[in-house]
């Protein structure tokens, strides 16, 4: 589950990281009235699920009420696409917070490493910038350092990963208690990724997190209550109507909507999908012994993200019946008005009988192959032309 900057901030905050104070709103009026109460300047930013929103229009420092008023008027309800081209994801709310007298800035993060199963902590001087390209052209100055989970992480270790970054000297201290407090928020909220970028030194030389980027392992969700409730609140729309339908689902950044039965077929699909030069636009596990009910619920899923083109479904029945599934996508045809192209491959328990049924039900714009790989080709194709 990944939290909006101001959630990742109010974390921080609860585990004693300095962050600038400041204010949500969902409205050009509640934004005004924020600025007014914090102060000028103040910066007024988009609060999506996704990276490169200055350069997207979606931070701007307002200096006085007229410019508060005009920034967050043109902010909310923009819709921003990602630096890799994911999106567009609409700015609901914008996070208003005082200005920043900053004297330098840094990037901090930790992750989890799942190949060495342990924390990975990294640190470097160029912060404020996109930290890929820093780490291919200047491999040097980004420090990683896996964090030993049989010792304890303390200030003297994380000033060591610090200093080797090349952070100012009267910076270190300060920085070093950052990056410890950054891996207690890792290890007790069951964090897979938190990123500061930047962390500032201000004029006055304290060092604050102004910006947050944090990602929480879902399945640990039932030990945060606090984070749980958040959840229902920063879910995609997809995920978020997956979810009230009991349905697995992930949604992805491409055009080919996948649904299969069980997580297995379903990642293979997804794995022949892009071999055949595709790219899925989600994961969706109807789950085994799938009934007609569920694939309807399942392609309104689907149906409801804008990308997809084209869907593809992947059943091999074994206690799931091939009949059920062909009566659910016969079902939502009529339902759901389908005007997207449909490639089927049943295979399995009564799969003669779906593809009877299938077939009577003559839809226009299904298509049946009977390989996994001939059923990848042909809907990238049709996602690729559109019909």
């Amino acid at each position: 589950m990944d939290l909006l900057e101001y959630q990742g901030k109010q974390l921080f905050a609860k585990h004693g990281i300095a962050v600038p104070g400041g204010e949500v709103a969902k409205t050009v009026e509640e934004a005004v009235a924020a600025a007014e109460e914090i102060g000028y300047p103040c910066a007024i930013k988009a609060q999506v699920l996704i990276g490169g929103r200055g350069k997207a229009g979606g931070i701007k420092i307002a200096s006085d009420q007229a410019q508060a008023r005009e920034y967050a008027d043109a902010i909310l309800g923009m819709d921003i696409v990602g630096p890799h081209g994911e999106g567009p994801f609409r700015v609901d709310q914008v996070w208003i917070e005082g200005g920043s007298d900053i004297a330098a800035e840094y990037y901090a993060s930790v992750i989890l490493d799942r190949g060495e199963k342990k924390l990975l902590a990294m640190v470097s001087a160029k912060g404020g910038m996109d930290i890929e390209a820093v780490a291919a052209e200047d491999p040097a100055a980004l420090v990683k350092v896996h964090i030993d989970p049989t010792r304890e992480f303390d200030v003297s270790t994380a000033r060591g990963i610090v200093a080797a970054a090349g952070l100012a000297e009267d910076a270190l201290d300060q920085a070093a208690e950052v990056l410890v407090q950054l891996a207690e928020v890792a290890t007790e909220e069951d964090a897979n990724l938190i990123e500061v970028n930047p962390l500032i030194v201000t004029s006055a030389r304290e060092v604050v997190a102004l910006d947050a980027k944090v990602t929480i392992d879902g399945n640990a969700l039932f030990r945060h209550q606090d984070l749980a409730e958040i959840a229902d609140t920063v879910d995609d729309p997809q995920e978020q109507m997956a979810k009230e339908k009991g349905l697995t689902y992930v949604k992805l950044d491409g055009n080919v909507g996948i649904l299969a039965n069980g997580a297995g077929l379903c990642m293979s699909t997804l794995d022949v999908v892009a071999q055949a030069g595709g790219a899925p636009a989600n994961f969706l596990d109807a789950g085994g012994g799938s009934k007609a009910e569920a694939i309807v619920n399942a392609l309104e899923v689907i149906k409801s993200d804008a990308k997809v083109s084209a869907i593809l479904f992947n059943i091999f029945g074994g206690i799931t019946r091939c009949d059920e599934i062909a009566n659910g996508i016969v079902t939502a045809s009529s339902r759901l008005e389908l005007d997207l192209p449909l490639v089927v491959r049943l295979d399995g328990t009564n799969s003669e009988e779906g593809l009877a049924i299938l077939a009577e039900a003559a839809l226009p714009n299904l298509h049946q192959e009977k390989t996994m790989l001939d059923a990848a080709r042909r809907v990238v194709e049709l996602a690729g032309s559109g019909s």
